[in-house]
């Protein structure tokens, strides 16, 4: 109706009232948004403030280090925290500089390592410089940690000990020793397999150290450098984790290379066992090791090792014992599973070359006698005699020199008793096979002896003994040769006819007084005794020999060598007196005829003096030989004789 006021349905009015409703809503979201975005932009912004605050505060920090740590309260804080860790009163005579980048860094000059209690006492360790790497979270705390030491130029001084090597006095116990003292009741508790997870585990880092030396403090006063230009580096990252060191260094004027590992140092120290891998490189001697150590009591290990040296004369002089073999040797190494203590060391399944010959078997040394002493079994392919007897001789190349003096000083420093056997052996132009031999060296006696061996056909047995006497050498060669074929002989001794080739026996004892090997057949004295059977006698023409002697006058040898003379047998018997072989039975049968010698044949001059005949064979039954006889006369030398007929005597009328 008009005029009225139309109303408007309750549908209506409720969908307005939401519509007013959602848009205040979206407003007041609209403006939560904006708010919360503004709070978190604020909190950022602190954020980053705070941020920065703390790293201005840091850089503040730390360039403000190297004047504080400059300051003698600081100083004290590192000597002491060197201290805490080494045991011994650490004084810096320098002030330290502090170095903040790349890392923060101590570094101190004229440091020196003192016994406590012993102010007069040079140092035990001293430094022209260490360098510290140093936490810097641990300085912001007021505290000194660090990872790394470098000593540069450091001089560790020794004191004379009774063990096998001299070492620094005890400590007054800094965290190692107080470490190790903690170990050695879980070695004692254990000792196969102590606890580990018990053991400390505070945190080193690594020492290098640089251009550094070792000496020796006499009881004197004097002192002794033992090791120089010595640097290296040893890691100890945890002291329950292993200890690795890598140096190198000069000892006794030869460079050398030392690196090894120990799986638990703690242990070690503590008398327990450790694993240890070991490696020594030089000019004079190469050495590995890789097994069990043990140092307490007398010490013990068991693992492999490997040990070669171009000569073991070298060897010796450089490790100062009081063992000096004549000469180099040659090459020598040795390789296998070692066992044994400070007493007694055997090396099992032993692969040996010595002098270029290579052989097996097991080694036994043994330290507890006046001299040291070495025992055992070895078996060679192939086997050089002259490499053992060259021991005997000044040769700086390991061979005989037969004009040199002979050495047995070392017989008087060493024990030695070795069982040789070799498939093959050699003794300049004389070859054996299935040799079994000795070699033993004491209280000044040397000698080497083949008790068994296969040669010229049969069977040879030697030997050669030497020992000191009256400022010379006393020196015996003995051989027996059984059953074997003198042409053989003759081949490798290059002997000039005439020579009986037959099968027999020859035995030799000489006996001489001398210092130089070429002098031994000019001064021996002894027997020669050679036995043959049926053969020939190379280099004689008997016949043209006789017809030629009834010629008369002198003639050479060598013009009735053309000829090989058929024997039953052969028999010389021999006394040598200073060099001179005086010929007691020198006889060989042809036939029916026999062949006689007397006389000498001296070594110096190499010349003859022999009377000879050649007679009708005297047979069983017989009164007197039969036939003509035909005396002679040989002169000359060994390598050219002459021959002489001689006149029977005349008888004289009346």
């Amino acid at each position: 109706m008009p005029g009225c006021a139309i109303a408007r349905p309750q549908w209506l009015e409720m969908a307005w009232s939401l519509v007013q409703t959602g848009q205040r809503a979206n407003r007041w979201r609209c403006e939560s948004r904006s708010w919360a975005t503004r709070m978190r932009s604020r909190r950022a912004r602190r954020g980053i403030l705070i941020v920065v605050a703390g790293m201005v505060a840091v850089l503040v920090v730390l360039a403000a280090l190297p004047y504080v740590a400059s300051t003698q309260l600081v100083r004290n804080r590192i000597a002491q925290e060197i201290g805490n860790w080494t045991g011994y009163r650490v004084v810096l005579r320098g002030t330290p500089r502090i170095d903040v980048w790349p890392v923060l860094r101590a570094d101190l000059a004229d440091v020196a390592f003192l016994e406590w209690g012993e102010p007069n006492a040079p140092p035990v360790l001293q430094a022209e410089r260490v360098e510290l790497d140093l936490s810097a979270i641990a300085a912001l705390g007021g505290e000194v940690s660090f990872s790394k030491m470098v000593l540069v130029r450091p001089r560790l001084r020794l004191k004379q000990t009774p063990g096998p090597l001299p070492l620094p006095a005890g400590t007054r116990g800094g965290r190692i020793t107080r470490a190790i003292n903690a170990t050695r009741a879980l070695v004692e508790a254990n000792p196969a397999a102590p606890d580990t997870s018990l053991m400390p585990k505070e945190t080193l880092g690594t020492v290098e150290f640089v251009d550094g030396q070792i000496v020796l403090a006499n009881s004197d006063g004097t002192e002794e450098t033992l090791v120089s230009d010595m640097s290296g580096r040893a890691g100890w990252p945890s002291l329950d984790r292993a200890l690795t060191v890598a140096t190198k260094a000069v000892w006794r004027g030869e460079n050398v290379a030392v690196k090894f590992t120990v799986n638990q140092p703690l242990a070690l120290f503590a008398g327990g066992n450790a694993s240890l891998d070991f490696s020594l490189a030089s000019a004079p001697l190469t050495l590995d090791y890789d097994g069990l150590v043990t140092f307490s009591n007398s010490g013990f290990i068991d693992g492999t090792t490997t040990l070669s040296s171009p000569s073991l004369r070298r060897v010796l002089e450089w490790s100062q014992t009081e063992i000096s073999p004549g000469s180099a040797v040659g090459a020598a190494s040795i390789s296998g599973r070692v066992i044994g203590d400070m007493t007694r060391l055997k090396v099992e399944d032993a692969k040996i070359v010595f002098g270029g010959n290579p052989g097996m078997g097991a080694i036994d040394l043994s330290f507890a006698g006046p001299v040291p002493a070495i025992t055992g079994t070895l078996a060679f392919q192939t086997l050089d005699i002259y490499t053992f007897l060259s021991a005997f001789s000044p040769s700086p190349d390991g061979v005989i020199v037969w004009d040199g003096q002979i050495d047995t000083s070392f017989a008087h420093e060493l024990g030695l008793d070795l069982r040789l056997s070799a498939d093959k052996a050699t003794a300049g132009a004389l070859s054996m096979s299935q040799v079994a031999a000795t070699v033993q060296v004491k209280d000044g006696l040397a000698a080497f002896d083949i008790s068994d061996a296969t040669a010229f056909g049969g069977t040879v047995q030697a030997g050669l003994r030497i020992e000191p006497h009256e400022g010379d050498k006393t020196a015996q060669l003995r051989i027996l040769a059984t059953d074997i074929d003198t042409a053989q002989l003759e081949t490798a001794m290059q002997l000039t006819p005439p020579v009986p080739r037959a099968r027999g026996t020859v035995s030799v004892i000489l006996d001489s007084t001398v210092s130089v090997w070429k002098d031994f057949l000019s001064k021996a004295s002894g027997s020669v005794a050679v036995k043959l059977g049926s053969g020939t006698i190379a280099g004689l023409d008997l016949p043209g020999f006789l017809a030629r002697a009834r010629q008369g006058g002198f003639f050479p040898l060598s013009e009735v060598s053309n000829g090989n003379l058929p024997i039953e047998s052969a028999e010389l018997k021999a006394t040598v007196a200073n060099g001179v072989a005086r010929l007691d039975i020198a006889r060989a049968i042809s036939g029916d005829q026999a062949i006689s010698l007397t006389g000498i044949v001296p070594y110096v001059g190499r010349g003859l003096a022999l009377s000879g005949m050649v007679a009708p064979r005297q047979l069983a039954g017989d009164t007197e030989p039969p036939g003509e006889m035909s005396a002679f006369f040989v002169g000359g030398s060994w390598s050219a004789p002459f021959v002489s007929p001689m006149l029977a005597p005349v008888e004289p009328t009346e």
